[in-house]
């Protein structure tokens, strides 16, 4: 059956009206679907949207080149543990900040409503085996109809705004949340790469505003995986490989 769901959220017209205003969004639930949603406004304004029929998380999401991509962090958490649990093989899910093991108490802390789910490794490939491919194939966490990115697309990504200023193309401007200087942030490609940071190898969550790191579907080795970081004082992206222990976030992108 479709459903009707209606979202509430606040817009600022740049263009045409600086004053911030309430408007809705009447969507359809199709499942796991992306659409073009008008907003009743004066001013007629379009907005691409992924609805996760797993959990009803509503994103939204942005084309880049020949990509589309996921415009806030994965936000499903099918459970939660607090950071001194750790695996390179058994899934971990986390909330940054958060130590309990309570799902609906987690999704109450800012951290999760503001940066997201952080995973290890194994709980982001959900099982499925490492891609070099482009696309990679692996739905690993993903909702239907999206995957995580490969190495590959990675490289097509940052290759395609000049790797050595993508990352200010991709961050959020300013230092609402990232720390200062924010160097070059100007978020002109809408993809607003948030400082979540991550749960390091010490069972520690390492302090928000500096880092912005997203997994691949690519591993190293059997216990590393490749990993793209944004920093708060760089303007590129860099491209590591980390153990697969770690808790970074993630962004999908569509089939």
């Amino acid at each position: 059956m479709i459903e009707n769901i209606v979202v509430t959220v606040v817009l600022i017209f740049l263009t045409f009206n600086t004053n911030a205003q309430h408007d809705t969004i009447h969507l359809k639930k199709n499942v796991n679907s992306t659409g073009k949603y008008h907003i009743n406004s004066k001013e007629e304004t379009i907005i691409n949207v992924l609805v996760d029929s797993r959990d009803g998380n509503i994103y939204k999401v942005v084309q880049i080149g020949e990509q589309i991509w996921m415009a806030e962090n994965l936000k499903y958490l099918p459970n939660v543990v607090g950071s001194s649990a750790g695996s390179e093989t058994k899934p971990y899910y986390y909330v940054s900040g958060y130590q309990g093991t309570n799902v609906s108490e987690a999704k109450t802390h800012i951290n999760y409503k503001t940066y997201g789910v952080l995973y290890n490794w194994s709980a982001v490939m959900n099982g499925d085996a490492s891609s070099t491919t482009n696309p990679s194939g692996v739905q690993g966490i993903c909702p239907c109809g999206w995957h995580l990115p490969s190495d590959a697309e990675w490289i097509q990504l940052t290759d395609y705004l000049d790797t050595s200023v993508a990352g200010g193309k991709l961050k959020e401007a300013g230092t609402t949340h990232w720390d200062s200087p924010n160097t070059g942030a100007t978020n002109e490609t809408g993809f607003t790469a948030l400082p979540g940071n991550y749960r390091n190898d010490d069972g520690v969550f390492v302090t928000i505003g500096e880092d912005c790191d997203l997994w691949s579907a690519t591993e190293k080795d059997v216990n590393y995986a490749w990993f793209r970081n944004i920093h708060y004082n760089d303007r590129d992206v860099g491209r590591n490989n980390f153990n697969k222990e770690i808790g970074f976030s993630v962004r999908c992108i569509k089939n």
